[in-house]
């Protein structure tokens, strides 16, 4: 994580009731898929390819868990974006 721009990264809490499942790990890594870089989703220590859908669920986040959406390059802010709105929205579930 390049914490010397902040741009590049912003947390979020998972608000929905199930967590990050299946579901909604396939919409993060259907978005990040779409990055011209790669797309890191963070907890904690551990930090996971954004367009893995096994990788995103070994984070195993339940509800109220805190995820770092990271980017390598400002050219995927939108995907950031994205990302962060889908969480936020609890992945329209």
């Amino acid at each position: 994580m390049n914490l010397s721009q902040p741009d590049l990264h912003r947390p979020v809490v998972i608000v929905n009731e199930l967590g990050l499942h299946a579901r909604s790990a396939a919409k993060i890594a259907e978005v990040a898929q779409n990055a011209k870089h790669k797309v890191w989703i963070a907890r904690d220590t551990e930090k996971v390819d954004a367009a893995s859908i096994i990788d995103l669920l070994t984070l195993g986040c339940i509800k109220g868990t805190e995820i770092v959406v990271c980017i390598e390059s400002p050219a995927d802010q939108p995907i950031l974006n994205q990302i962060i709105d889908l969480v936020e929205a609890g992945f329209g579930e």
